[in-house]
């Protein structure tokens, strides 16, 4: 229901790279590598002690496929979104050999320095040094090796990497023409804003054809093609939710998937395969087990001011009957003015008094945390819980709650979970439920978590789909990429 303040401040480590010209000390964090003090279940890293590291000579040939990889990589892992800007400018060895390390992290681990990073962006990379794996790479030869090892190894940031491919080109060719606001589209309707329609259909669906001014059957199916695309209810009449996101740039498009790619780096190299995976932007939960879905859900994830964090933990426990401990900000804002009526009436108690009074609504059929609560440590208070409040379910726009993830389907996920318990088989939970008392499930296994901010993601078929950026965090993302690279490129001897 609510994520709280992060009190903890993050100091920025001593920046590391400050090696005299032939060597480089690897004994302390780059501030691009370094975690938060608390993200739930994972740990600050620490860097290895090592003794000083002389830089490896490169050959003639070696700094010329150098360069080639790091310009064509810059591109091709959105590190940079103006190809020219991608050029690199070492004039020596050294240099040039900081250029690559500074890239391998970047498309290894991010862009971001530890400055960069928002509250809300809990998951982050672990430490990682480049320096043995490239130093190895130079002595066999090896580099096209070596570079094709660093991306994440996940066919989702694959699909990214096609798609910002794609959407460059589109960019490069002149985009895609805006279209005009008016009355909404539907099948029947004819003139310039049906034929421009056609035209901006076209450059992503293939299927569409360009010419004509008549709002026919097939267009009706091509606009339900994009509104799927869109995560907007495909009903096939282009009205103002539809109109806006067809009228997002082709620029704006490739630094969503430049936003979205350095995401994929924050996740560590190899997720548990039994795990929950909740897409905030989209609304949507998906259970893997063995590393394949096994089960998905709607969810309700924050609202813009009242954002879901991306974070990873494990989840230990499910609370049966869970009261809820209202968040004083809540009881004070939306609750206290509602008077002592209403809350007697939706099963609200005020313990305390005075300044430091607060209220607990009791567990129950009103309770807003529903019949089930699936705790796991984080630093922002939030959970993923059921709620007496199914509406919103049926809704596209589901970014509705303080912060917590509700869920569609929560006695099913509260079944899989405690599957193999001797004590909470199906009829223990569901006796439990019905008794009204709240009680604590063990999780036979903990559940990892994690929760992710994706707004750009390929299908199957390498279609790309998008979602609304609802937190503008993607702007703000591609931005921040973009300002580190130009900081990097003017100082290549150093780290961020």
């Amino acid at each position: 229901m609510f994520r709280s303040t992060l009190l903890a401040t993050i100091a920025s480590p001593v920046l590391a790279q400050q090696a005299p010209p032939t060597t480089i000390q690897p004994t302390q964090i780059p501030p691009s590598q370094a975690a938060p003090a608390t993200t739930g279940a994972q740990s600050t890293p620490v860097a290895p002690v090592a003794a000083a590291v002389p830089l490896p000579r490169l050959t003639d040939e070696q700094a010329r496929q150098l360069v080639a990889i790091i310009e064509a990589g810059r591109i091709e892992h959105g590190l940079r979104h103006d190809a020219a800007a991608a050029k690199v400018t070492a004039t020596d060895n050294d240099t040039l050999v900081r250029a690559a390390l500074d890239y391998a992290r970047a498309v290894r681990t991010g862009r971001l320095a530890e400055a960069d990073f928002k509250e809300d962006w809990g998951l982050r990379p672990q430490y990682w040094d480049p320096l043995p794996s490239f130093a190895d790479a130079v002595a066999k030869n090896g580099l096209a090796r070596w570079a094709r090892a660093l991306p994440p190894p996940y066919s989702g940031y694959d699909g990214l990497k096609d798609g910002l491919k794609a959407y460059r080109a589109i960019e490069t060719a002149g985009g895609w023409p805006r279209l005009a606001a008016g009355p909404d589209l539907v099948v029947g309707a004819k003139g310039p804003r049906v034929r421009a329609l056609r035209q901006r259909l076209a450059v992503e669906d293939s299927q569409v054809e360009r010419m004509g001014d008549t709002f026919d059957g097939e267009l009706k199916a091509a606009v339900q093609r994009a509104q799927r695309r869109f995560g907007l209810n495909p009903a096939g009449t282009v009205s103002t939710q539809t109109l806006a996101a067809l009228n997002v740039s082709a620029a704006d498009r490739v630094a969503q998937i430049m936003a979205n790619m350095e995401r994929w780096r924050w996740i560590p190299r190899e997720l548990d395969k039994n795990r929950i995976q909740v897409n905030i932007a989209a609304a949507l939960v998906t259970v893997f087990e063995g590393d394949q879905p096994i089960m998905s859900m709607k969810g309700v994830t924050g609202r813009p001011g009242d954002q879901t964090p991306m974070l990873q933990s494990s989840i230990h426990s499910v609370v049966l009957n869970p009261p809820w401990n209202v968040p004083t900000g809540i009881a004070a804002r939306e609750l206290f003015p509602k008077g002592a009526g209403y809350l007697k009436a939706n099963g609200f108690r005020v313990i305390g008094e005075g300044p430091n009074k607060r209220l607990q609504q009791q567990a129950g059929p009103l309770s807003a945390l529903g019949r089930y609560k699936f705790d796991f440590d984080n630093p922002y208070a939030v959970y993923l819980h059921d709620t007496p409040a199914q509406a919103k379910f049926a809704s596209f726009d589901r970014l509705a709650s303080h912060g917590c993830v509700r869920l569609e389907k929560p006695a099913d996920l509260a079944r899989l979970l405690l599957r193999g318990s001797a004590q909470w088989t199906p009829e223990a939970i569901d006796a439990q439920i019905a008794s009204g008392k709240t009680t604590r499930a063990q999780l036979p296994t903990p559940a990892t978590v994690y929760l992710l901010y994706w707004t750009a993601f390929a299908s199957a078929n390498g279609t790309m789909n998008f979602r609304a950026d609802p937190y503008s965090w993607d702007g703000e993302l591609a931005a921040k990429i973009e300002k580190r690279s130009q900081i990097q490129a003017a100082a290549p001897a150093m780290a961020d």
